[in-house]
C-alpha cells in the first residue's frame, strides 16, 4: 500500500510541474504599453500600420499578449470579431513603466521652427537623385532597437512604421542625408536615415 501511495505521490508531484509549462505554452502573458512621448498606443486589425485602427491603449496599460511576430508585432487579446488584434512590438515592456513623460514637441510646437524645419526637407529633395533599385538592410543603433520609415527626409516627419534589426528595403532614390524606399513585403514606401542602413 505504501509503494502505491508513494507512486501516487511522484505523479502527483510531476503533473504539478507540468502545469506551469502548459500554462506559458498557452502563449499568454501581461506586458504594458510605453511610449515615448507618453500618448496612447493604436490597436490595429491587421499587423501593419494603416486605415485599419480599432482602438487604442493608453500608456501604462496592462496588455494581454498571445505571441510576438518576427515583423515586429504582438498578438493581443481585443474584443473584436475574432478577440485578437496587433500592436507593435516596439512599444510593450515585460513591467510597469515610470509615470508617462511630457510630450515632445511636434513642428507646428513653439520650440520647433517650422519655416527650418521646411528648409530641411527643400534641401533634401533639392539634392535626390534617381537610382537602379538596390537592397539594403536596416541597422539600427541597438542590436534590439529599430529604425524609423518616415513619410519625408527629416526627423520631425512622423514616423510611419519601424523597421528591426536585418529588415530588408529597396532605395529607390538617394537623397544628402537620406533613402527614399520601399518595403517589398508591402509596398510601403518611406524614407529612412542613410545612417541607419547598410548596403546588402
Amino acid at each position: 500500500m505504501s509503494k502505491r501511495i508513494l507512486s501516487l505521490a511522484l505523479i502527483a508531484m510531476m503533473l504539478a510541474m507540468f502545469i506551469p509549462a502548459a500554462a506559458m505554452a498557452s502563449g499568454e502573458w501581461t506586458m504594458y504599453v510605453y511610449t515615448d512621448d507618453g500618448k496612447s498606443l493604436n490597436v490595429r486589425s491587421e499587423p501593419m500600420v494603416g486605415n485599419n485602427k480599432i482602438g487604442s491603449l493608453k500608456y501604462g496599460a496592462a496588455v494581454s499578449v498571445r505571441m510576438t511576430l518576427a515583423s515586429g508585432w504582438t498578438v493581443i487579446n481585443w474584443a473584436s470579431a475574432d478577440g485578437v488584434a496587433y500592436v507593435q512590438s516596439r512599444f510593450l515592456l515585460n513591467y510597469k513603466p515610470s509615470p508617462k513623460p511630457s510630450p515632445t514637441s511636434k513642428p507646428d510646437d513653439p520650440g520647433v521652427d517650422p519655416s527650418k524645419v521646411l528648409s530641411q526637407i527643400n534641401a533634401e529633395f533639392a539634392s535626390a537623385r534617381k537610382v537602379s533599385p538596390y537592397t539594403v538592410v536596416s541597422r539600427p543603433s541597438r542590436a534590439s532597437g529599430w529604425v524609423n520609415l518616415r513619410w519625408a527626409p527629416t526627423t520631425e516627419a512622423e514616423r510611419i512604421t519601424t523597421c528591426p534589426q536585418g529588415k530588408e528595403l529597396t532605395v529607390i532614390a538617394e537623397l544628402k542625408n537620406w533613402y527614399q524606399v520601399e518595403d517589398p513585403a508591402t509596398g510601403m514606401v518611406g524614407f529612412i536615415s542613410s545612417q541607419y542602413v547598410t548596403r546588402k
